[in-house]
């Protein structure tokens, strides 16, 4: 029973009694956390992991700079898929769907699905990669993965799967471990995280596609739909706004984090002078200088990351498939309940993984051209959700963009499509910046 005047906290779960307001507090946001932490952390996947040590191992520090520039980007941008999925209950691809169309619905759900699908081969890529690095034959370790990634999923409870989840996603913030293991110089890290600098020489088509890379990765269309599709699922409502505006500040915080602690050990075959395919001969090459610990440690959370992303990715994709066909589409059905729902996501991750087994497939290159495509699709997915974030017909007042949200997304929308043109212009005529 309880006492009169003793605080609660409510939430989509029920009711738990606590005994001080910050107590009260605390608890509203560990009930609420997971949608915006596991969407964040799960974006530094594979293909962060390839992108972010490339840029390390081909630049040296000088791009750490963008990271500390994407960071309150990151943050706002899905700040606003919060407040959308709490204020309308639905999916993004529903949304979509319901606001603009048929023709623009299934345009957008056509290019996540893609893009989708293309990520998903990276991250089993990845996963291939880093077991055979660990002395596992990837014929039997990849298609063991997708089991595994299956049997945590079908569960039938969504709060069984957050919580591995949420396991999942604080151990990759071990990366912290391997940027110490390579021994920086702190004071030159630092400096390049406040003061932006480019590398000495011509603008060339590889630096601007790598740049889209990080921008890609660290920026993905599908956290847009992830996120807003977790959000309804959880239920979360607008007393949890709050609480979850922090956990996904908190994703934001450790995404940064990890992705500069890639692009730091990334640094160190820079000063090296090792060249390499793939992060899995460049921890290879980097064994005899820092030991089998480090390798093995590097390769466990290279698989760690393309976990998290396999599954994220995978279920953004059956999430808003079964928005738009009208089926039942929630990781608290059963399989039963929910067939077409957990067929979507269970044919994505048997496929990809058969695909990357395929003798002679190019995996490193499509890693990161995922990430590039994925940067060219973003300013589209964006302006879909700028339009969502301003329509008071839709939304209440509380929930609608301010002034600083819309001059923060076209800024971004603005920046990305000069990016691209400049890719554009660098390949067709690739002496023009020089």
């Amino acid at each position: 029973m309880r006492l009169k005047n003793m605080p609660i906290v409510a939430t989509s779960r029920g009711e738990v009694v606590v005994n001080s307001r910050w107590m009260q507090r605390l608890m509203t946001f560990f009930m609420v956390m997971g949608p915006g932490l596991i969407v964040m952390v799960a974006d530094n996947d594979a293909g962060a992991v390839s992108t972010y040590i490339q840029a390390g191992a081909d630049y040296g520090l000088h791009l750490l700079w963008l990271l500390v520039l994407l960071l309150p980007i990151t943050y706002f941008i899905q700040e606003m898929v919060v407040r959308l999925g709490i204020a309308t209950g639905q999916g993004h691809a529903a949304m979509i769907y319901k606001r603009f169309g048929k023709w623009w619905g299934t345009f957008s759900l056509a290019d996540l699905l893609l893009v989708n699908f293309l990520t998903l081969v990276t991250e089993f890529a990845a996963i291939y990669m880093g077991l055979n690095g660990l002395g596992f034959s990837p014929f039997y370790a990849v298609p063991l993965t997708a089991v595994a990634l299956i049997a945590l999923v079908v569960t039938g409870s969504y709060l069984r799967w957050e919580r591995v989840t949420v396991c999942l996603c604080l151990l990759d913030l071990s990366w912290v471990f391997l940027a110490k293991w390579v021994s920086p110089d702190w004071s030159l890290v630092t400096h390049h995280l406040i003061f932006p600098s480019l590398p000495q020489g011509p603008i060339t088509s590889d630096l601007i596609f790598l740049i889209i890379a990080i921008v890609g990765t660290t920026i993905a269309p599908w956290q847009l739909f992830f996120q807003q599709s977790c959000i309804a699922d959880k239920k979360l409502r607008f007393s949890d706004l709050k609480s979850a505006r922090m956990d996904t500040f908190v994703g934001a915080i450790c995404t940064i984090f990890i992705a500069a602690c890639m692009m730091i050990v990334g640094n160190f075959a820079n000063q090296n002078g090792l060249a390499f395919e793939d992060p899995a001969q460049m921890v290879a090459a980097l064994a005899p200088l820092l030991g089998e610990g480090f390798r093995n440690l590097f390769l466990l959370l290279m698989v760690n990351a393309a976990v998290l992303g396999a599954m994220t990715i995978s279920l953004s994709s059956a999430w808003a498939y079964g928005e738009v066909k009208g089926w039942s589409h929630s990781l608290q059905k059963s399989v039963k309940e929910a067939p077409g729902f957990y067929i979507v996501y269970i044919g994505s991750v048997l496929l990809a993984a058969a695909i990357v087994l395929l003798p002679n497939a190019p995996l490193q290159l499509i890693i990161v051209s995922v990430q590039v495509l994925a940067g060219l699709m973003l300013p589209s997915a964006i302006i879909f959700l700028q339009l969502l974030l301003n329509d008071k017909e839709l939304l209440d007042e509380r929930f609608v963009n301010k002034a600083w949200n819309n001059l923060i997304n076209w800024t971004v929308i603005v920046v990305l499509f000069l990016l691209s043109l400049t890719l554009a212009v660098e390949v067709i005529l690739p002496n023009a910046f020089h």
